[in-house]
């Protein structure tokens, strides 16, 4: 086939793809030559453009003509399950049968993979998570990697740990790489890379200039492809507004003057449900979508918003990558993400399909104290990565995340996601039953860590300039993208000026005011000791006997909301002094205890728990303080008012069993902190008499919960004594 006639039937193709006539459908020169690259000359192509522009149509394309020629089915390794859904759609436009693997559809695995031997499928899509499967790694993946026409990496930036959404699941691909024939060609795909990332992929992937690709009509240099990333239907602006309250007034009332239906993007998962909660009160069609919201009713969501029977979602960074609907008319962020990359992709999502779409910033004083917790997450420290190859390395067996987990100072997450980087470094292999050690030499890349926590600081600074700065807004992200090309777009509110008020009206302001004060947070109690407790000496295993277990606790607000969080970080900040707890907070505390009083498992209740539950109805006789290190005056205050204003009498302070003050118990995991607790707490003879006279429950006051398990070991000690329940009570929750 000429090139021409190469390019004739490109074109073609696309027409099916977009739904449009032949004649009317025509690729941009860009597109071309990254399908002419793959299929002409069968090379490796990095194409770094901005949303909008049409890189799944380069690989539909390139796929159409690829099997016309006899090639095998294309492998893409997309990230989000929203992405595959809007990829497999556009697909079966264009006539080209696709497929899915990823953690959704297990049951459809096997009749996938009987579709993939008999050539019934073109594409297959596939989650970064399945290449680290061992049975999906050592089976399933040299099969695709011999029959695979074309290679895609969609959303290639999250291979690289200095961009803003590194997935080490995606270091995997290397091995995919390897285990290619020569001469396959490979694509990879983003919208957010700066240049330093864009240089990053193209080497993980060898697609970096002068990498030899082997093989008949193989070409010895890739192909790197980087447009403008100017979005021209797209009206940045900012709105700095008081506190949360304004924010949420400002958008009750705003919400049904922007364009079309949208995206309104949250930090975290509880601003999501408030902000979700607060505008249906004002009757909006607004759904959640987070990374807790289930399978099916994410779908849902999607669906909803696709169809327009939703004004917006309320999302986290859940929907940030692949949601395709081209006339989505805003997009509208509650808090500033951390970085302007990742900020410039989750604006990317509006205005596709349409001339103009507004979208918003409105930063708020939360923000920083949420990136500072997110950072907290990064790659461990090198004492921490040497004790888990220590452990590995000493098992006579793959050990299981909940069996490794007892052993080391990390939560679960943050253990896989090291043993997910340390697993491509070669250093440790994921296998059946868990995880084994290589014994292969292993360095820790110190300055890197440090570069890219460095990097992350960088980042967080310029998205502060982003929300302050007087100068063109689109062209401050495109530099921070290393576009070239990047110039004043003549449309953001500093260029054009301001579209928006900042007013808000009395009413809409005194009831975000109202739904944000609202104090009260169900605190669920322990109920299941860790696995593997045994194993570090700690004699705890299975379920919490329900005579030792707390009752359902409840907590004044969330650190990570931004109703009660905005309150009580600063007063449970490590920089906080301790003193007595202020009368506001106290006054909030009554308000809770007077609720909880009144509802399904309060002490005012008729109705008795679910069957088998420890949940107390019986009134609180008195209140117990838990020890603090860090604020042992503010505990004191809390517990002392609370007695007063409910007439009940301080029986005492849980003590350490040293008789010194707390000396840091880890945060790491559920295990290693129930190690720390193990015989760390006691009762002091008073206490321990007062409870076995008491005739009822008591309530247990601490001024934060985060695992739950110091209340859970408190709650026993107290149960043990003679309490007839117990009823934690705090300040706040992390989560």
């Amino acid at each position: 086939m000429t090139d021409p006639d190469l390019r004739a039937a490109a074109d073609a193709v696309l027409s099916r793809l977009v739904g449009e006539p032949a004649e009317g459908a025509r690729l941009r020169e860009d597109q071309w030559r990254a399908i002419e690259a793959l299929v002409a000359h069968r090379r490796r192509a990095l194409v770094v453009q901005r949303t909008g522009w049409g890189k799944s149509a380069v690989y539909f394309v390139a796929t159409a003509l690829l099997r016309h020629q006899g090639s095998g089915p294309t492998v893409i390794v997309s990230p989000l399950l929203a992405l595959m859904r809007n990829q497999v759609a556009a697909a079966e436009r264009a006539g080209i049968r696709a497929r899915t693997i990823n953690s959704a559809n297990t049951e459809e695995w096997e009749t996938v993979r009987t579709e993939m031997s008999a050539g019934e499928v073109d594409v297959l899509l596939v989650s970064p998570e399945r290449l680290n499967n061992p049975e999906f790694r050592d089976q399933v993946l040299p099969e695709l990697a011999a029959a695979t026409g074309l290679l895609v990496v969609d959303e290639a930036h999250c291979i690289s740990d200095w961009g803003h959404d590194f997935r080490p699941d995606y270091r995997r691909l290397r091995t995919m790489l390897a285990g290619l024939p020569p001469g396959v060609p490979v694509l990879a795909t983003t919208a957010t890379a700066n240049a330093r990332v864009t240089a990053d992929v193209a080497e993980q992937l060898g697609t970096g200039a002068g990498v030899e690709q082997g093989g008949a009509g193989g070409s010895a240099e890739a192909l790197v492809l980087r447009g403008p990333l100017d979005r021209e239907s797209l009206s940045l602006g900012v709105l700095q507004l008081p506190d949360a309250a304004h924010r949420m007034a400002w958008l009750a009332e705003h919400l049904e003057k922007l364009p079309g239906s949208g995206i309104i993007y949250t930090l975290t998962v509880a601003a999501a449900g408030e902000v979700t909660a607060f505008l249906r009160q004002h009757r909006h069609a607004v759904a959640s979508y987070t990374g807790q919201t289930e399978n099916a009713d994410r779908e849902a969501a999607e669906g909803d918003l696709l169809a327009n029977r939703v004004k917006a979602l309320v999302a986290t960074s859940a929907l940030g990558m692949g949601f395709d609907k081209p006339d989505l008319g805003f997009v509208v962020h509650l808090g500033s993400p951390s970085s302007p990359i990742a900020y410039y992709q989750q604006v990317g999502r509006a205005g596709r399909g349409v001339e103009h779409a507004e979208v918003l910033l409105l930063p708020g004083r939360e923000d920083e104290a949420i990136w500072r917790y997110f950072a907290s997450l990064a790659f461990p420290p090198e004492d921490q990565v040497r004790r888990t190859l220590d452990v590995l390395a000493a098992a006579d067996r793959p050990m299981s995340l909940p069996a490794l987990e007892p052993q080391v100072e990390l939560r679960r997450s943050r253990l896989e996601m090291m043993l997910k980087v340390l697993d491509v470094d070669g250093a440790v292999r994921r296998v059946k039953g868990g995880w084994t050690a290589t014994g292969q030499p292993w360095s820790y890349d110190a300055e890197r860590y440090a570069w890219v926590a460095r990097q992350r600081e960088a980042e967080q600074r310029a998205m502060r300039e982003y929300a302050s700065t007087d100068g063109c807004r689109m062209e401050f992200l495109r530099r921070q993208l290393d576009d070239e090309e990047a110039a004043p777009c003549g449309r953001c509110d500093n260029c054009a000026g301001a579209r928006f008020t900042t007013e808000v009206s009395a009413g809409a302001l005194d009831a975000a005011r109202g739904e944000l004060g609202r104090p009260g947070v169900r605190v669920e109690p322990r109920k299941m000791w860790p696995t593997g407790l045994p194993a570090i000496g700690v004699d705890l295993k299975g379920r919490i006997p329900a005579e030792q277990q707390a009752a359902p606790g409840r907590a004044l607000g969330r650190l990570s909301d931004i109703g009660w969080g905005n309150r009580l970080r600063p007063l449970l900040s490590p920089q906080a002094a301790d003193g007595p707890v202020p009368d506001d907070v106290v006054n909030a505390v009554v308000t809770v205890l007077s609720d909880w009083a009144k509802g399904p498992d309060g002490w005012a209740s008729t109705a008795p728990g679910p069957e088998g539950s420890p949940e107390a109805v019986a009134r609180p006789v008195g209140v117990v303080a838990m020890p603090s290190r860090t604020r042992p005056e503010l505990v004191r205050s809390l517990s002392e008012r609370i007695a007063e204003i409910g007439r009940m009498p301080l029986l005492g302070t849980v003590a350490y069993a040293d008789g010194q003050p707390d000396t840091g118990v880890p945060r790491s995991n559920s295990a290693q902190r129930l190690r720390a607790l193990d015989g760390a707490l006691t009762l002091p003879p008073q206490l321990g008499q007062a409870l076995a006279e008491a005739d009822g429950p008591v309530l247990l006051v601490d001024d934060f919960t985060d695992t739950g398990w110091t209340l859970a070991v408190a709650a026993r000690l107290l149960r043990g004594a003679g309490a007839a329940g117990v009823l934690p009570l705090v300040l706040a929750v992390q989560g």
